[in-house]
């Protein structure tokens, strides 16, 4: 699971403009860095353009998903992260950022902002933070270890089968034993009962 690029973009009339942007493009080569960088950017601005207000989407491109929260006065959010990343997890971390975004930055700067003159710091830390889940988000982590708990609970449960399953071996096997044991105290009682002593 990896997330790799957090964008906050306004939806123009026209077209959408990039206000602010983090990316982790360390899982690819020094030289294709930039230009992975600049598809995301670009891949982000598609989607938003194409995207309704107040709506939610998700867009699969090969082995990434993009995830795109439109807000009703025109704030957008997307997220890029591999095909294991939670749905739920990026859309609330859209939702985080916007929320912060908007009470930080002045709804007039939004038309006219670019990433230099946009004064918002916290997205490289929402895109290291998230980066883990089961960490970052509360719900994630207690279905984790729910998850846990179940394999765990499957494994013991199994165990329990294969020693009931040992047991009933030992049980019949006693039987047969009691049996046996019931004939050879039969046959040494007989043997022993020809030397009585007086």
């Amino acid at each position: 699971m990896k997330l790799y690029s957090l964008s906050v973009l306004y939806k123009g009339n026209s077209k959408a403009i990039l206000l602010k942007a983090a990316y982790d493009v360390s899982s690819f080569s020094f030289f294709q860095r930039s230009s992975v960088q600049e598809f995301m950017t670009f891949t982000s601005q598609l989607i938003v353009e194409r995207s309704e207000k107040g709506s939610r989407a998700s867009v699969k491109e090969q082995e990434y998903l993009c995830h795109v929260y439109v807000r009703n006065d025109n704030l957008a959010g997307v997220v890029i992260a591999d095909n294991e990343y939670p749905s739920r997890v990026a859309f609330t971390l859209l939702e985080k950022v916007l929320d912060e975004f908007s009470k930080q930055v002045d709804k007039i700067d939004w038309p006219v902002g670019s990433p230099a003159t946009i004064h918002y710091a916290a997205l490289d830390s929402y895109l290291s933070r998230y980066q883990n889940p089961r960490e970052a988000d509360p719900m994630t982590k207690v279905q984790a270890e729910l998850d846990e708990t179940k394999i765990i609970l499957h494994n013991t449960m199994e165990s329990l089968l294969e020693r009931g399953e040992k047991l009933d071996d030992l049980v019949s096997k006693s039987e047969v034993l009691g049996t046996q044991s019931k004939a050879f105290y039969k046959t040494a009682r007989k043997q022993n009962s020809c030397c009585d002593i007086m």
